[in-house]
């Protein structure tokens, strides 16, 4: 694709999305505890959050996720329907619907507890553009084998995303999880993280070095996300950083899953999906309008109770685009 292409008619193109995304993982309940006002409920989980995301910025996104028969889930799905997110069928295969309690700490940060089951049905799945897969999805079982053996199967033209979304608490020992996501960075295009996945995945390597290694390993685009130090975006010929938007944090419980619902819904918006599905390298320009954009949707949700990501209205009255 030549650069007059991508960098021209954006404006025409900005509620043209490109095709659906699937999204796959764990969907439960934040059972919050402030300080403050005391103890809140919200649909959560890192892929649904990723899904609701997507959705209110105008992509066409479906949920493969676990429920329970219960309220909880109830209202889990009324949260998906009223943002317009497709759960795909089957959804009902726990005893429960999982929870994840979240302890505000003084910094606006989470300290989590969690009662999570994953074990999704086989079901058909949606042609989609995009498939994007994270956090407990991949790593506990039985439900991660489902996913691995679907990102095998994936067609060729299909972006795959990932975001491991570390909680070591729910997770087998270091060395399991480690293996386990080395076998699906080859299967991925891009590999969203924070500076503490990465700590925890990859003790011994530094930003440069970590970077440097998930690029090897297969992916074309890689994004480290560092609170509130800001984001970095890396291809194998391009690096660049971005600065976090000031804002006044309430808490930061979704802020990394509404930076990588952006981050897709940008590659999107910006016909640069396929490039990455074929290898193709994207422009320091590139990256910056893409970590910026993912930035500003991040901003918006840490100013707001729980996982709570904008819409496009919304961004649009509090940026001016």
């Amino acid at each position: 694709m030549s650069d007059q292409h991508r960098t021209g008619d954006l404006q025409r193109q900005e509620d043209v999305h490109g095709g659906a995304v699937l999204v796959i993982g764990e969907s439960l309940i934040d059972v919050v505890e402030t300080r403050a006002d005391g103890v809140f409920e919200a649909p959560g989980g890192s892929p649904l959050n990723v899904a609701i995301t997507l959705a209110r910025l105008g992509v066409e996104t479906h949920l493969l996720t676990a429920l329970g028969l219960d309220d909880r889930a109830a209202r889990i799905e009324a949260h998906l329907d009223a943002s317009g997110v497709t759960l795909v069928e089957g959804a009902h295969s726990l005893p429960r619907t999982s929870t994840a309690t979240a302890r505000m700490q003084e910094d606006g940060s989470a300290r989590y507890e969690f009662d999570v089951a994953w074990s999704p049905a086989v079901t058909a799945l949606p042609p989609v553009r995009v498939v994007h897969a994270g956090s407990l999805g991949l790593f506990v079982e039985p439900g991660a084998q489902l996913v691995r053996r679907h990102l095998e199967t994936t067609a060729p033209s299909v972006l795959v995303t990932l975001d491991p979304n570390i909680r070591p608490s729910l997770l087998p020992e270091h060395a399991t999880v480690l293996n386990g996501f080395e076998k699906v960075l080859p299967l991925a295009h891009v590999v969203k993280l924070s500076d503490e996945d990465a700590d925890w995945l990859y003790p011994g390597l530094d930003e440069r070095q970590l970077i440097r290694h998930l690029l090897d390993r297969g992916p074309v685009l890689v994004a480290v996300t560092r609170g509130a130090d800001g984001c970095v975006l890396a291809c194998r010929d391009a690096w660049i950083e971005v600065p976090a938007v000031p804002v006044e944090v309430v808490d930061t419980i979704g802020a990394g899953d509404s930076f990588m619902g952006a981050l897709i819904h940008q590659l999107l918006l910006r016909g640069l999906a396929a490039d990455l599905v074929s290898g193709q390298r994207l422009w320091p320009e590139e990256l910056v309008a893409i970590g910026s954009a993912a930035a500003d949707v991040a901003a918006v949700t840490v100013t707001r109770p729980g996982a709570d990501p904008p819409c496009l209205a919304e961004l649009r009255a509090t940026f001016g685009s």
